[in-house]
């Protein structure tokens, strides 16, 4: 049984619901903060996703950033050399979407290259009436960014856990194909 331990980063645009998301995530789906106070710097949350099929967790070490520009400079001294990524915006804000272009450039530049395993998180869902970004549209370029796309709705705690399964199982499988190198090195 191997535990592993991954710094996963969260980042988008203030009010986007990053804090939810990984709040309804950490506690299962048992605790909803209605009232939430804007995020300044970065907010730790801890959780081990078990494995299918292995035996093997991986423990995220989330890091909640802030979204405003304000405490950027402090968030990515914060960030050190992450794990994987997780970059999420409001579908019921197409300001929010265009912005992840923005973040991601961001987390690229100062992970100076690194390929970084991630996932675009649209959240908000239950806003359906006031989408403003389409499922497709988010899906395609995600898939253009490298990224998996996942839609959610913390409010509703449907589909929290699934990027943050993804981004284990990723993790886990960069792992398991670093352990087969060094194997075939040996």
């Amino acid at each position: 049984m191997v535990k592993l331990r991954a710094k996963c980063i969260l980042v988008g645009d203030a009010s986007v619901g990053k804090s939810a998301l990984s709040q309804m995530f950490r506690s299962d789906g048992a605790h909803f903060q209605k009232n939430y106070s804007m995020t300044a710097g970065v907010e730790l949350v801890v959780k081990s996703v078990s494995i299918p099929d292995s035996g093997d967790s991986v423990e995220l070490f989330i890091f909640d950033s802030a979204g405003k520009d304000t405490f950027l400079e402090a968030c990515e001294k914060l960030w050190g050399q992450p794990s994987v990524l997780c970059v999420v915006f409001d579908v019921s804000s197409e300001v929010s979407f265009r912005s992840c272009a923005l973040w991601l450039d961001r987390v690229r530049a100062h992970c100076q290259s690194l390929q970084l395993p991630g996932v675009l998180v649209g959240n908000k869902s239950d806003l359906s009436s006031r989408r403003e970004v389409e499922t497709a549209m988010a899906q395609e370029w995600a898939q253009s960014q490298g990224l998996e796309y996942h839609e959610t709705s913390a409010k509703e705690m449907e589909n929290c856990e699934a990027p943050f399964l993804s981004l284990a199982q990723a993790f886990y499988t960069l792992y398991q194909d670093r352990i087969q190198t060094i194997q075939t090195l040996a």
